[in-house]
């Protein structure tokens, strides 16, 4: 519960706790199944947020997220209080065949990583 606002960008921040944010998860048997949060729609506050995940980004953040125009417009349009959780079938699935890494359950190749192709020294791709 509570998380930090660092770790929770498109969390509402805490209303009586500076630096925490209006998010919990579930965990059962050490594994998360629910992930819930009340959405930030200040879109002043967020545009903030989101510049510190791109310049955390910048620095070789791998989990860290661009700035999303669409969403902030959205915000400025009017997003009212919002909140909810989310149990995916893919966490679910994770739990119920006992598998530690979600990446074990994904259905969609897409999602999976893909092993990097070796790449030819420079050498070779100037001669052609």
């Amino acid at each position: 519960m509570e998380h930090p606002q660092i770790m929770s960008p498109l969390a509402k921040y805490h209303r009586t706790k500076p630096g925490l944010t209006e998010r919990f998860e579930l965990f059962v048997m050490c594994k998360e199944v629910v992930n819930s949060f009340t959405e930030l729609n200040d879109p002043i506050k967020q545009r903030d947020l989101f510049e510190d995940q791109l310049k955390a980004k910048l620095q070789g953040d791998d989990e860290a997220a661009d700035i999303d125009e669409n969403f902030l417009t959205a915000l400025e349009y009017g997003l009212p209080p919002t909140g909810g959780w989310g149990l995916g079938i893919d966490r679910l699935t994770m739990f119920l065949t006992d598998n530690i890494n979600i990446k074990e359950v994904l259905l969609f190749p897409a999602m999976k990583p893909i092993a990097e192709a070796p790449k030819r020294p420079v050498e070779t791709i100037l001669k052609k």
